[in-house]
Parts: structure tokens; sequence; C-alpha cells
């Protein structure tokens, strides 16, 4: 790059030979700028901070919707987690009636295990559960590993199940159910 002319003016790009400051066609050159400097500043600033606005209103919104959809989310399985312990309750008496009190109150407890962690999910907010989602992370990474690869295979044989029953296939593969090749 070729020096700087130290008599132009701060912010020159180049001279611009042939155009005339002032107006005549051969007075020697023309000094052209990249424009007002304080001016440009000024502009990239204000388009930088809508910009900032801007971003910030779509993450307090993201922020807010995600918030809604896990507290729907959370009220839902507390919701199952209570029909469970009913399950579990309903199961109790049955085994208590069928097989005595002693195995029915194996039952009943772990009914009351449900039950007591559905009102401890309930009772706590979405931040405050994914606090301790990530404590328990931090403590037990094993654990949290093999709970979501648990998780991720019941998930995967519903969503398998769900697709089997939509197409009327059975879940199943033995029953011959693959054609058989022809024998020549």
């Amino acid at each position: 790059m070729a020096p700087r002319n130290p008599e132009l003016p701060e912010g020159t790009d180049q001279i611009v030979s042939g155009a005339a400051a002032d107006g005549t066609p051969n007075s020697g050159g023309f000094v052209a700028t990249g424009g007002n400097g304080n001016a440009t500043r000024e502009a990239t600033d204000r388009l930088v901070t809508t910009v900032r606005d801007q971003v910030s209103t779509l993450r307090g919104q993201a922020g807010e919707k995600f918030r809604a959809y896990a507290d729907d989310g959370k009220g839902r399985a507390t919701g199952l987690l209570d029909d469970f312990s009913a399950v579990i309750t309903d199961a109790a008496k049955s085994i208590d009636e069928r097989l005595g009190e002693d195995y029915g109150g194996y039952a009943h407890r772990a009914a009351g295990a449900v039950s007591n962690f559905s009102e401890r999910v309930r009772g706590k907010t979405v931040d405050e559960l994914l606090d301790d989602g990530k404590e328990i992370v931090r403590k037990s990474p094993a654990i949290a590993i093999a709970a979501a690869a648990v998780i991720g295979f019941a998930l995967i044989r519903i969503v398998r199940t769900g697709m089997d029953d939509t197409t009327g296939r059975s879940g199943g593969r033995s029953g011959g159910s693959r054609p058989k090749r022809d024998e020549a």
C-alpha cells in the first residue's frame, strides 16, 4: 500500500484525477473522502443498538415461551405421577386382599413415594427443577448418562409402537411376516 500523502485531510480515500474541486474539468484533481466519519459512526452505533434491543427482546420472548411450555409440561408430568400413584394404590389394595398386608405394604410405600415425588415437583419452579437436575448430573454423571439411555430407549420403543399402530403392522418380528424366497 502506498504511503499516505500528508497533505490529504483525515479520512481521505484517494485523489481522483480529472475531477475538479471547483467545478472545472482540468483543475488537477478532487479529494474523495469516505464520507463523514462521525455520521457513519453514529449510524452504525444506532444500528448496533437497534439490533441489540431486538435480540434482547427476542431472547426475553423465547425465555417466556420456554417457561410457559415447561410449566405446562410440569403440570402434565405431576398429573401423570398422581395417576400412576393412584394405579399403584389400587394395585396395593388388590395385593392386600390376595396376598396379605405384608406384601401390599410394599406397594403402598411405593405409591406414597411416587405421590411425594409428585408433590415435590409441583412445589418447585422450573428454574429450581433445572438447578436440581444440573446438580444431580454434577454429582453422579454415570447415573445421569444411564438414565438418559434408558429414557431414550423407552421413547424409541413408544415411537415405534405408535408407528406400528398407525401402519397396521404388528410390533413383533416373529410369526413369519416376511415373504419366503422362491427356491429354484
